[in-house]
């Protein structure tokens, strides 16, 4: 089975089995239903019944039980070649209420696509999930990826230029905890892993208001990101404006777009 990227999607913290055996509301056989979707994040092609097992931690015949039951619900399908299993249609019902629901999202939306129409590059709102940076609005330029443009497509926060801003607001002993349980795996040639190094990124971010990487995540892309505040100041999410190194030196971008960046993302905070 093929990966889709190292970098491990976030679970919610369930507590161990004795802590969930203590809690009167916790249903464990919805956590495990839930492992079971889970067991797709890093999977790019469709998943054997065994595999799944593994992936879910839990033996066979349980996994097989969830698929089946999960297959009946419309969550999970059979692949349309018939070598294993998918994930169901109905999945994107949840997704689509999750974005409409989100009232960031929702403010966000238009201002992001305005900004788009200005700047003539991928603009993108990210939203902060611990060790990670998870994209819920993509706004594309003339070159993408297929996984670049998904919407859920998630990166780390250390190294991504949104995240850095994002680790920008909170304290460096906050900033020292999310290095230290980051897997700094880089992610193409130029991604910074060394610790040191990437505080050193986040006192630049303070001091400008911005965060800027090249070649971090995509080969040939610079990126700036700019934090945006929730209600009581902490960092929520991000803005992102990405271009080619290849149209662009990098003071030249950050030079043009971290102003607009800034004046989007406080507006957003206030908002």
């Amino acid at each position: 089975m093929r990966m889709t990227g190292w970098w491990p999607r976030a679970r919610p913290d369930a507590g161990t089995p004795e802590e969930q055996g203590n809690d009167p509301l916790f249903v464990r056989s919805v956590a495990r239903a839930m492992q079971v979707l889970s067991a797709f994040h890093q999977a790019d092609a469709p998943m054997t019944l065994t595999e799944i097992a593994a992936a879910g931690e839990m033996d066979k015949s349980a996994a097989q039980r969830f698929v089946h039951t999960l297959r009946k619900l419309g969550y999970i399908e059979r692949d349309m070649t018939d070598r294993g299993f998918v994930p169901g249609l109905r999945l994107l019902d949840h997704s689509l209420d999750y974005l409409r629901l989100n009232p960031l999202v929702e403010r966000a939306t238009p201002v992001l696509q305005e900004m788009r129409r200005h700047v003539h590059e991928r603009v993108d709102l990210s939203l902060f999930d611990d060790l990670r940076v998870v994209y819920a609005a993509r706004n594309q330029s003339k070159r993408e990826t297929f996984f670049a443009a998904l919407i859920g497509h998630a990166v780390p926060t250390f190294c991504a230029s949104g995240g850095r801003a994002i680790l920008a607001l909170l304290t460096d002993a906050e900033v020292d905890d999310i290095l230290a349980r980051s897997d700094l795996r880089p992610i193409t040639m130029r991604t910074i892993t060394d610790p040191e190094a990437i505080r050193e990124k986040v006192r630049e971010a303070r001091e400008v208001g911005y965060a800027c990487a090249l070649e971090e995540v995509v080969p040939g892309e610079i990126a700036l990101g700019v934090a945006i505040t929730g209600p009581d100041r902490r960092p929520v999410a991000a803005i992102h404006v990405a271009g080619s190194l290849s149209e662009w030196q990098p003071e030249e971008f950050c030079q043009k777009f971290g102003p607009l960046a800034q004046s989007t993302a406080r507006a957003l905070s206030r908002a």
